[in-house]
């Protein structure tokens, strides 16, 4: 198994830097350039017309690395994980490809994307549960402690998946950032496979044990990779079309390694972002008042003073203690 693991994230790795370079210029001469927020910080600016949808390049690498060492490359495990991965992909790219025909940051309605969101959340839920033997059974962090949900886990898988893409999607505001802490996050889902495969807690499982951490190791080795491209300065970024098919390969591994709660601690750095976004809008409904000079998080620390790389690398440094703290919260609920 770790040969496999390593052998995944290198075949993902490679073919993510093999595709890069050819289609980079592609979006440039299709002219699928990034429309920045004219109330983001004016620094963005600079970076108006930088090449979107970028996050092909490691959906690529982790397709491949995937179907080319799965033991069964078209099991019920495998076709879940990148289903729902590449469904979340695809929500993100009419998203972008809506905004590059408009010339502006406006793809599909709210309400448009987040139906979709939560059709394919529900979607994940009901084949995990009723056809892979996942059930409706959640451990709680850092016990042994398990609750069964009944109806009702099905509300909350459809939560975490809707929460996860979005909070990835917030998080993708700088150079590398995104792609950075999913990373660190896939491999903390690479320990927390094997954790769950070598304990048992997986046996009612109607999928492939292995498949997971050689899903995880795929996803880390196909943000390695993008990052040649997307670290600052970036010459592409992912666009919603990657963050929300990151997002979403997220949430696929928390629902199969029955670790849905372990998420919310594991991807620490998500939830800040997504916190700092529902806080400043409530200060400012009903007090009038901003928390942060500007949400997500990363931008008010850009706008306190700190340059771009600085805040990406500190937030990369959380996103390694989060992880740390998600593995090791799931280790003590399969202990």
């Amino acid at each position: 198994m770790i040969e496999k693991i390593f052998l995944a994230a290198g075949i993902a790795l490679l073919v993510s830097l093999i595709v890069g370079p050819f289609l980079i210029p592609v979006l440039r001469v299709l002219k699928f350039g990034q429309s920045i927020r004219t109330e983001g910080p004016q620094r963005h600016m600079a970076k108006a017309g930088t090449p979107t949808i970028g996050g092909l390049i490691f959906l690529c690498g982790i397709v491949v690395a995937v179907l080319l060492l799965a033991e069964r490359p078209y099991s019920p495990g495998i076709l879940t994980l990148l289903g729902i991965t590449l469904g979340f992909g695809l929500v993100g790219f009419l998203d972008d490809f809506l905004k590059v025909l408009r010339r502006q940051n406006l793809g599909l309605r709210a309400k448009q994307k987040l139906a979709a969101e939560f059709f394919l959340a529900l979607i994940l839920a009901a084949v995990s549960a009723a056809f892979l033997g996942r059930g409706t059974v959640i451990g709680v962090p850092f016990t042994s402690w398990e609750i069964d949900l009944g109806v009702f886990y099905y509300p909350l898988v459809a939560l975490v998946v809707v929460s996860a893409t979005n909070a990835v999607n917030l998080t993708d505001g700088l150079d590398g950032l995104a792609a950075g802490t999913t990373m660190i996050a896939a491999v903390g889902y690479i320990f927390i496979s094997v954790l769950a495969v070598k304990s048992g807690y997986l046996t009612s499982l109607a999928v492939n044990p292995a498949d997971l951490p050689l899903f995880a190791a795929a996803l880390a080795g196909g943000c390695l990779g993008f990052l040649r491209f997307n670290f600052y300065p970036a010459r592409v970024f992912m666009g919603d079309c990657g963050s929300l098919a990151l997002g979403g390969a997220l949430a696929g591994l928390a629902i199969l390694s029955r670790s849905e709660l372990v998420l919310i601690i594991l991807g620490g750095v998500y939830v800040l972002e997504a916190l700092s976004v529902i806080i400043q809008v409530i200060s400012f409904q009903t007090r009038g008042k901003r928390v942060f000079k500007m949400s997500p998080l990363h931008h008010h620390f850009e706008l306190s003073g700190w340059k771009e790389k600085k805040v990406v690398l500190v937030f990369w440094m959380a996103a390694v203690v989060f992880a740390l703290l998600g593995v090791f919260s799931f280790s003590l609920m399969v202990i």
